[in-house]
């Protein structure tokens, strides 16, 4: 029973733990110092209203006192002795009951004294509690988003935790889903597999067709070499060409040059005819 209990209170204590806000706690604790600062307010103020009916009473005591005092005046005045010591009797009661009121309104006077005094104080402690107080709580929060900010950046926090996760699920499915549809391409290819809209080839079509295209590739390539060897023939034989025009050529200029010489001789022979 006894190891229950303690780890009952251990899993609370943890729970406790885990629920608590500083925060929180904090400005509960400052709303409990509030409250009991206003009960000491209300003290002081119950105390001086208690002092200032004293004060009221020992007013009262001592017009009665001086009132009688002056009956007691005229009575002697007048030759009744007795209607004068009876005042002065009546007064000397009265006057016990101011002694023991202002003996109570020194007493009052000076608990309202104790009392301001420690509402002062407390009032300094509060203003002091509610300073540190704001300033723990900024720094917690500073704290709690510095914490929050990076568990995001190292990718421990339970946010990021998710979405890597999810992520993870999302690559993994289309690595699964790239996979299977290869493995169906290349079951419809082989023939493994047949398709229904008739569209698919058999893989003695298929090897028909890449035999047919390697042989396009082939004749392809026969052709561009002969085009290329053409155009090679017809460069040599257009270049062979200009070689013999400059060659006769030459041979022609050099009749022209002698021509007029013949010419310059001619005309002695018709002059002789």
């Amino acid at each position: 029973m006894k190891r229950m209990g303690m780890l009952f209170r251990a899993k609370a204590n943890k729970a406790l733990d885990r629920a608590e806000d500083p925060r929180e706690t904090l400005d509960y604790s400052y709303q409990k110092q509030l409250e009991l600062l206003q009960k000491v307010r209300r003290g002081v103020a119950d105390v001086a209203t208690s002092r200032k009916r004293l004060e009221l009473q020992l007013g009262q005591l001592q017009n009665q006192s001086g009132k009688l005092e002056d009956q007691g005046r005229k009575a002697l005045a007048l030759g009744r002795e007795d209607l004068a010591r009876e005042a002065l009797s009546r007064r000397a009661a009265l006057q016990q009951q101011v002694t023991d009121l202002e003996t109570q309104h020194q007493t009052l006077q000076s608990e309202e004294e104790k009392l301001t005094l420690a509402a002062q104080r407390l009032q300094a402690k509060v203003d002091a509690f509610r300073t540190k107080k704001e300033t723990i709580k900024a720094t917690y929060t500073a704290a709690q988003a510095q914490t929050r900010i990076g568990e995001a950046f190292s990718g421990i926090s339970e946010e990021m935790g998710d979405v890597g996760l999810a992520i993870q699920r999302a690559e993994d499915k289309t690595a699964q889903l790239q996979a299977r549809a290869g493995a169906i391409d290349e079951l419809m290819a082989s023939g493994a597999l047949d398709d229904p809209t008739g569209m698919a080839k058999d893989d003695i079509a298929a090897e028909l067709d890449r035999l047919s295209g390697g042989t396009d590739v082939e004749l392809e390539l026969q052709r561009m070499k002969a085009e290329l060897a053409g155009g090679s023939a017809q460069q040599q034989a257009i270049e062979s060409g200009q070689a013999q025009g400059q060659q006769t050529q030459q041979p022609q200029q050099a009749p022209q040059a002698q021509q007029p010489q013949n010419q310059q001789q001619t005309p002695p022979d018709f002059g002789k005819h």
